[in-house]
């Protein structure tokens, strides 16, 4: 038997427009199968839309025909959320909450390198402007996401908002050094995870503030530095476990840092 069918919005970024048709859902409680799963309806939101994991993200969520609403948000989106703007973050945020419950929320942003930057090997390359810019997006920026959206999820029932975090943002489990800013930013940006996750349990105990590791995935992000041998995923096999983690995760596992088999890493 079919759910009725359930008008679906969406944020046109160009190239790509999310999602399309309305969508037929399979009856049920649940949004996909298998774990504790989200309230069926409301809305998905993907901050870092037109990156190599957001978009593989985005279209994930919306084939799992689970959220009224999804929108994929970026700087070139419309409208855009630029995690250097805090009132575009504010705005989106607003958005997302006045088209239905807020049911989960994943920011898939970070920057490792660009023109003007490159990870560091030593303590002589460390660079004022490159921490800056490495703070900015991997971490402030997320924070401020934080701000706007974790107030506006549901005070009853599942939801969750997850960050792209990485392991070598792991202080214990940092064994070859370098890479300062990303190490760094990364690390800051499981604290405000762990952290937030507990102011938030006070007020939504069913929420969930989680870090997730993605693993190697073949992206612009990565794949310059991707050593030989390592087992690297496409954006679609990783956004398929990285979703089927976050649906397995229980409110007690809230302030976490995992990878995307769902397994705790350390601090």
């Amino acid at each position: 038997m079919l759910a009725a069918r359930r008008e679906v919005t969406h944020v046109e970024t160009p190239g790509r427009v999310w999602p399309g048709p309305p969508l037929a859902r399979a009856a049920g409680n649940l949004a996909v199968t298998g774990g504790a799963g989200f309230p069926r309806g409301g809305v998905a939101m993907v901050v870092g839309a037109d990156g190599g994991i957001g978009s593989a993200l985005t279209r994930a969520i919306q084939a799992s025909g689970g959220f009224d609403r999804v929108l994929g948000l970026s700087r070139r989106s419309q409208p855009s959320l630029d995690l250097e703007d805090e009132r575009s973050i504010e705005a989106a945020a607003r958005l997302a909450a006045s088209l239905g419950d807020i049911r989960l929320c994943i920011v898939a942003t970070g920057v490792l390198h660009s023109e003007a930057m490159r990870p560091e090997k030593a303590l002589r390359e460390i660079d004022p402007a490159a921490l800056a810019k490495s703070f900015a997006v991997n971490a402030t920026g997320p924070a401020l996401v934080m701000k706007h959206v974790l107030p506006m999820l549901p005070r009853e029932g599942r939801s969750v908002f997850a960050v792209l975090s990485a392991k070598v943002g792991s202080i214990g489990d940092n064994r070859l050094g370098g890479w300062y800013a990303y190490r760094a930013s990364k690390a800051a940006l499981n604290q405000f995870v762990r952290t937030a996750a507990i102011e938030l349990a006070r007020r939504k105990p069913e929420a969930l503030c989680v870090a997730i590791h993605p693993g190697t995935v073949d992206t612009g992000l990565s794949s310059p530095f991707a050593r030989s041998g390592l087992a690297i995923a496409g954006p679609d096999t990783a956004a398929t476990a990285i979703l089927a983690c976050l649906e397995g995760l229980s409110p007690g596992e809230s302030g976490g840092f995992f990878d995307r088999s769902g397994e705790r890493l350390p601090w």
